[in-house]
Parts: C-alpha cells; sequence; structure tokens
C-alpha cells in the first residue's frame, strides 16, 4: 500500500503557485496506478515529494513507513526517474554488478535482470551506445533489483515505441499479479485506460480524480465525432433535437473556434443531418480523446451503453518473450472490470494525518549495504582506471630511464621517477587523479543518487573509498619502483643498483606520499563535488603549501624534536616494545619533511571541510523539522 498525504511542494518564490497543492491519494496492493495529467501538471513534482527527492510538505506511506525509516529502500521501493545515471563508459552488466552492492543481493541476480527486460545478450554493451528502448530496460532492471515490493515510475514510455511500451506495461501488470503496488505517471489518457487499474487524475499540482479504471473509461474517455462547422450552434440544436425524436442517446458539446464535440453518433448521421439542412460542414472525423480533468460525468443525455473500451483491442505483453506483446485475443489482468457502473470523478479527500504538516527534507541517499565492494566495481568498472595506471607506468618508466643516465642522480630519485623540475612525481599526481575520480565521477554520473537523492557522504561509503584509494596508492607506488628497477637492470646493468640502508623510511615516504595524494584528491572533489578540485588539491600541495611549511620548519629559530620516542614512552605506560621507537621517529620524519607536513596539514582541512559539510545539512533538516512540529502544534 502507498498512501500520499498532504503533499506540498514549497513554492520557489512568495506569491508563486506550488507545483503540487494538498494531494493525497493511494495506491493500493495487487493494482496498477497511473498518476494521469498534462505536462505541466505537478506528476513527476508528486513522485519526487514522495521520495523525498525535493522539499516540501506532507508525508508518504510505503506499506506504512515513510522513505526515511526504510532500513534499504531498494528493497522497498524500486525507482525509474528518466534515463539511466550511471557512466556511459560502464557496461550494461557492470552497472547492474555495481548496484547489487548497493541493494546488498548477490551478483548473479543482475544476470537474472538482464535476461528478464530482454537484455541477455547485450550485457556487454556501453550505457552510452544504448538507444533509449535498451537504456529504459536497464533503468527498469536497475529498479528491481532489490525486488522491490512498489514500483514508482515517472513516465516509463515516453519515446518508446509501441511493442516496447506493450512490453513494459505487460511486466508492471504481472508484477502487480503477484501483489505488488505499482505507481507510474502519464500523460496520455488512452494509455491510462489500457493500462492501469486505477487512474488517479491531477491538474495544476490538485487532485481531480480517483477512479477505478473501467468508470475512467466511460467518464473520461469516450469516441466522439469531431465536427467543424460555421454553425455550430444550429448544427448543435438540429442534432439534439433530432436525437431526442429518434429516441437516441446522444450528448453535444460546444467547443472553442466552431468546434463540436458529438458522443453517441456516427460521422454519417452527423453529415446526413447536416445535408439535410444545408448547413456546411469544414471537419467530421470520428475521434477518441480525453474530455478534460473538469468534463462532466453522464448526463441524462447520455449513453454509456455506446461508449468502447480502448484497452479490448489488444491486451497486455507477455514478459517471458518482450520483442511481441500478446494478440488481440490476450485475456485481460484478473481483477479489472470493465463493466461496472458508471463512476463518478469527484475528488476523493481523506483525512490527512498529523505528519502531513511536518517538511519533506531533500535527504542523501544511504551508501551501499556492500561499500567496498561497491568501490571496487565502480573504480574498474571502466577503462578509465586501467589507463591512468597504464600511462603512470610508462611515464613513469621513460623519467627513470632519463634520470639514470646522470650518474650522479641520486637512486631514491631514479627509481621514483622525480626530477626536481616536477613539484610532484607521475604516480603520486595519478594516485591524486584516481582518489579525485572516486568521488568526482559520483557526482559527475551519480548512480548512487539514482530516484534516492543526492550523493551519500556517509561514513562507510567514505571509509571504503579510502580504502581502496590508498591501496590503488600503494600498489601503483610499488609497481612503478620494481618497474623502473628492472627496466633499468636491462638498460644499464645491475653493477650500480643497490638497496639503500634507510630503504624501509625511504619505502614508508613514498607510500605515504602517494597515499596522501589519493586521499587528498578524494576529499577534495567529495567538499565540491567535482573531479577538477581534487586533482586541483593535489597540486596545490607542492606549489603553495610546501612553501609555506617551509617556512616554519626550516627557519633559523625551529627547536629539533630529537628524543620525542623516548619521552613519550616516559609518559605511556604500560610500556611499548623498544622497536616501537623506531616507528614513531620513522613517522615523525615522515612529517617533518615539508611535503609531509603539507601533505598533513591539507589533509586535516580536507576531512574537517567534508565533515563540516555533512553536518550542516543534518542541522538544516533538524531545524526544519523542529519549525515543522511547532506548526503543526
Amino acid at each position: 500500500m502507498l498512501q500520499a498525504i498532504g503533499l506540498t511542494t514549497s513554492a520557489p518564490r512568495r506569491g508563486l503557485r506550488a507545483a503540487v497543492d494538498d494531494l493525497t491519494f493511494e495506491a493500493r496492493p495487487g493494482q496498477v496506478t497511473a498518476l494521469l495529467g498534462t505536462p505541466g501538471s505537478g506528476k513527476t513534482a508528486a513522485l519526487r515529494l514522495m521520495l523525498e527527492l525535493d522539499s516540501g510538505r506532507g508525508v508518504t506511506y510505503f506499506r506504512g513507513r515513510p522513505m526515511h525509516r526504510i532500513p534499504h529502500p531498494a528493497r522497498e521501493v524500486g525507482v525509474l526517474l528518466g534515463d539511466v545515471p550511471g557512466h556511459p563508459a560502464r557496461t550494461a552488466r557492470g552497472q547492474l554488478r555495481m548496484l547489487c552492492a548497493v541493494a546488498g543481493v548477490p551478483v548473479a541476480r543482475a544476470d537474472e535482470l538482464l535476461e528478464l527486460v530482454g537484455l541477455a545478450g547485450l550485457g556487454d554493451q556501453r550505457i552510452g551506445a544504448l538507444s533509449l528502448g535498451m537504456d529504459r530496460r536497464l533503468a527498469l532492471a536497475s529498479a528491481l533489483l532489490g525486488d522491490p515490493h512498489t514500483l514508482v515510475l515517472d513516465d516509463p514510455t515516453e519515446g518508446l515505441a509501441p511493442c516496447e511500451g506493450s512490453w513494459l506495461h505487460g511486466l508492471l501488470q504481472a508484477r502487480a499479479a503477484r501483489g505488488g503496488t505499482v505507481l507510474y505517471s502519464t500523460a496520455d489518457p488512452k494509455e491510462a485506460a489500457r493500462t492501469a487499474d486505477r487512474v488517479v487524475t491531477i491538474d495544476g499540482g490538485r487532485l481531480v480524480a480517483d477512479q477505478d479504471g473501467g468508470d475512467f473509461s466511460r467518464t473520461r474517455l469516450r469516441p466522439r465525432v469531431a465536427v467543424r462547422t460555421p454553425h455550430a450552434a444550429r448544427l448543435a440544436a438540429v442534432v439534439s433535437r433530432e436525437a431526442r425524436a429518434a429516441r437516441r442517446s446522444v450528448e453535444v458539446v460546444t467547443e472553442a473556434g466552431g468546434r463540436l464535440a458529438v458522443y453517441g453518433s456516427t460521422c454519417a448521421e452527423i453529415g446526413d443531418t447536416a445535408f439535410r439542412h444545408g448547413l456546411p460542414v469544414h471537419q467530421l472525423a470520428d475521434e477518441i480523446g480525453d474530455t478534460g480533468p473538469t468534463a462532466p460525468v453522464n448526463s441524462p443525455g447520455s449513453s454509456p451503453g455506446n461508449s468502447t473500451d480502448p484497452g479490448a483491442s489488444s491486451g497486455p505483453a507477455d514478459p517471458a518473450n518482450p520483442a511481441c506483446p500478446a494478440g488481440p485475443d490476450a485475456a485481460e489482468p484478473a481483477g479489472r472490470d470493465r463493466g461496472a457502473g458508471a463512476g463518478d470523478p469527484r475528488p476523493v479527500t481523506r483525512a490527512a494525518a498529523p505528519e502531513s504538516a511536518l517538511p519533506i527534507r531533500r535527504r542523501s541517499a544511504r551508501g551501499p549495504l556492500q561499500p567496498l565492494r561497491y568501490e571496487l566495481r565502480r573504480l574498474f568498472g571502466v577503462r578509465t582506471t586501467t589507463l591512468i595506471m597504464a600511462a603512470v607506468l610508462v611515464v613513469s618508466v621513460g623519467l627513470s630511464v632519463l634520470l639514470a643516465r646522470n650518474a650522479h642522480a641520486p637512486l631514491p630519485k631514479v627509481l621514483a621517477a622525480w626530477p626536481s623540475l616536477l613539484p610532484l612525481p607521475p604516480v603520486a599526481v595519478g594516485a591524486g587523479l584516481l582518489g579525485a575520480l572516486s568521488f568526482g565521477d559520483e557526482f559527475r554520473y551519480p548512480a548512487l543518487a539514482a530516484g534516492r537523492g543526492t550523493v551519500p557522504r556517509r561514513l562507510g561509503l567514505l571509509l571504503a573509498k579510502l580504502v581502496v584509494s590508498a591501496s590503488v596508492a600503494v600498489v601503483l607506488a610499488l609497481a612503478v619502483v620494481l618497474v623502473s628497477a628492472e627496466t633499468l637492470r636491462l638498460v644499464y646493468g645491475h653493477d650500480w643498483l643497490h638497496v639503500p640502508p634507510n630503504s624501509v623510511s625511504l619505502g614508508v615516504s613514498w607510500a605515504a606520499l602517494t597515499v596522501g595524494c589519493a586521499w587528498a584528491g578524494l576529499l577534495a572533489a567529495g567538499v565540491f563535488r567535482v573531479t577538477t578540485a581534487g586533482v586541483a588539491a593535489v597540486l596545490a600541495v607542492p606549489v603553495l603549501v610546501v612553501p609555506l611549511v617551509q617556512l616554519v620548519l626550516t627557519g633559523p629559530a625551529v627547536r629539533p624534536v630529537t628524543g620525542l620516542p623516548v619521552r613519550l614512552r616516559e609518559l605511556m605506560w604500560p610500556r611499548w616494545p623498544q622497536e616501537t621507537d623506531r616507528w614513531i621517529a620513522l613517522a615523525v620524519g615522515v612529517v617533518a619533511h615539508p611535503v609531509g607536513a603539507a601533505l598533513a596539514l591539507s589533509l586535516s582541512v580536507l576531512v574537517c571541510a567534508y565533515l563540516l559539510t555533512g553536518l550542516q545539512g543534518r542541522a538544516r533538516w533538524r531545524s526544519q523539522r523542529a519549525a515543522g512540529s511547532s506548526q503543526a502544534s
């Protein structure tokens, strides 16, 4: 059961009309419910309010719980809003497997859904190369990953061919037949009459009618004869008089521009009547159209028996064969009664719950249930990561070979491919770029935020990104040193290659540099929500921060910190082993280096900024909720 109570959007400016105004309706399990309205009527705004993607007031219950109180939303509510929000270079199978980690379902679920939506042979196709129909199928598969009870779809058949639209509605009807709740929006009344068990009509953000599908077809969607004549009033009077004389139920509606809409008659009868009375006719055609939100119900002169059901000509599609919808003899879904009595399209009003006065805050999505697996699939699901790592290796090896030609070049500088002209070695820049992409791509291609809100700032997701980016940075740094050493051994021989006596401290410093650059790029991209900000933060460390740190650390009056491990040992209880002093001295040496101190300072500032931006949103939500509670009381 889906219950929307008192949904109201926040007006953009004082005096402007809200896109959704006190909207209340429900979608029942076992039924397909259509939210019908013309473009601009507030359908999408209503769905976004229900999913807590936009700010406003009201409350929506999904089986008795609002969205923010559902522990695992992907397992309760499946959402399709627009195109697939994923990296265009990622494959369809890779996208679904990455989202499996978000919903916490087995990876095999991705292949099952690819087969269900008819994409079993296109799993290796890139998202950017998918057609509109294939994109909609992939979006529907993403919504079904967690096997949700409720589906919320925004105009799912927009731009689709009739065959694909029939297949999609057949799948939705099969979903509802198994007890699920399906709500989709549409601007086509004929589509709603053909495929929905219940039709909720809105106009201007307000509820106009809440009807059974059969009642909607009879009262809102009827066959008519469209007539255009310069003597509309005379023809209307003549047609009505002859219908009364022949005791036929005919309704004539006068429209603007000399148009008439005649219900319960035919083109032949209207043409004969106009000919007998010498009235010219400029247009005469059969139509099946919507009479509009304010159309009258069946009047005494109208004939329910003459109304037809547009949905009777074609049945639902066969989900097992998406390419071919069922033929004209397909059976109607169970539970739909087109022959019920005449319906009343009066708005349905319900008592609003006290929670409807509470504000709806735009909330960020919950992080993935399996953040580490998600981050690994996100990182290696596109070729960008492999290309960056390959480019770093090639450039680093080339610089190492060039630096080694100078016999006086220090061996650590040669193996690290760090000439004095460069502010950072290529491996540090590459690690920073990979770190910046790990958050920058989340905002550019927000796969996590599809139908759930903004990109989440959850601690689990941040820790997963920190762990994965650090691991990739260490592996890349180690690979550069090993590959450079082997290349130098091959080019120049092995006589001059040796292990430095301070190899441990050099290795720790080298790993700390790459990890620090990766984290700086990651945090800066998370704070400023763009990849370029992360890269700029990495480059700013040696260019801007290091000179400032050098002024502080290398001044003439700087006191040394020699003997700090010994003094710390005196303060601690119990006593730590002697070997710990060495590691403390090593860490102090890394931080005392200008580049290490600059990185430590930059990371501290970025961590504080990241936490501050996350806490600021929570404080704003609490203040809004407190204000809403005070107004409700």
